[in-house]
């Protein structure tokens, strides 16, 4: 009989893209025994899970992994890697990054690595600026109805927010890459240690072989992922999962551990996460 792990991800097209196979009657790729039980959840609500350890595997923001780290390591593939883009902060009118500093900004969540890399940039929250938690996708429509001044907006919302007439104010990924020559580390897997080192490894494994099959079958696995993709036609959609499913989601390699390792280190220095120490990867073969 099967074994049954409960995979949580955002509703969104990279995620879907990345587990197509996994998400298929029976699975396209061998899994070993295993099978998945997909929660679609977003990745605010996935964070606070985690911080109780309820999911065998999970997306989490990387700023939340400090906060995990005794339950969960972190899988080195399955990532969310803004290579010179990222997070935004959009505004209903053409505004300077210093505007911004006490004006309220709609978040998708406190532990949301764009909410830590948006403090890095423009200070500490409640003190430079105010913020209200929004879902997510509600975000660009609150800052075109003036419900906030400006909105921090991730996911599929980085492509359509010029179709309600908002400006962009910053792009986090760009200021990250300005500042340090390196990606945005905005995302990714943890696997519970619970599980115990081997099955930690099985695992992982299968869900790289997951993340490959979905690059070389594009087509299908985009088709797939579009069902998730909120405003998005099939040209935006691919262009989506293109920046956020590519070789970085295959492995962090060297240089996406040590963006990890400086982004987590800038946050504790700035007193936004506690010290984690060394961060825990269980590297797919």
């Amino acid at each position: 009989m099967a074994k049954t792990l409960r995979l949580g991800h955002s509703p969104d097209p990279d995620d879907a893209f990345m587990f197509y196979a996994l998400a298929q009657d029976p699975p396209l790729i061998p899994t070993h025994g295993w099978r998945f039980e997909h929660v679609l959840q977003d990745i605010q609500t996935l964070n606070q899970r985690a911080m109780k350890g309820e999911l065998e595997i999970t997306a989490i923001s990387i700023h939340a992994y400090p906060y995990v780290a005794d339950k969960y390591a972190l899988t080195s593939c399955g990532s969310s890697m803004g290579d010179k883009y990222g997070p935004m902060v959009v505004a209903k009118t053409a505004m300077r990054l210093s505007d911004l500093r006490g004006k309220t900004i709609a978040i998708p969540g406190k532990l949301t690595t764009a909410f830590l890399a948006l403090q890095l940039c423009i200070g500490k929250a409640g003190e430079s600026f105010d913020f209200r938690v929004v879902k997510f996708d509600q975000i660009p429509h609150a800052v075109r109805d003036g419900k906030v001044d400006a909105g921090l907006i991730i996911h599929e919302g980085q492509l359509t927010y010029r179709q309600l007439g908002l400006h962009l104010v910053v792009d986090l990924g760009a200021w990250w890459h300005e500042r340090t020559g390196l990606p945005l580390p905005l995302g990714g897997n943890c696997i519970r240690k619970d599980l115990g080192r081997s099955d930690m490894q099985q695992i992982t494994d299968v869900l790289k072989a997951s993340i490959k099959f979905s690059l070389a079958h594009r087509a299908p696995a985009v088709e797939y992922a579009l069902r998730f993709g909120r405003d998005l036609d099939r040209e935006l959609a691919d262009r989506f999962v293109g920046m956020y499913v590519n070789d970085w989601t295959l492995d962090y390699g060297p240089r996406g551990r040590e963006a990890i390792t400086r982004l987590l280190a800038d946050g504790a220095r700035a007193g936004l996460v506690p010290h984690v120490g060394e961060v825990e990867y269980v590297t797919a073969t």
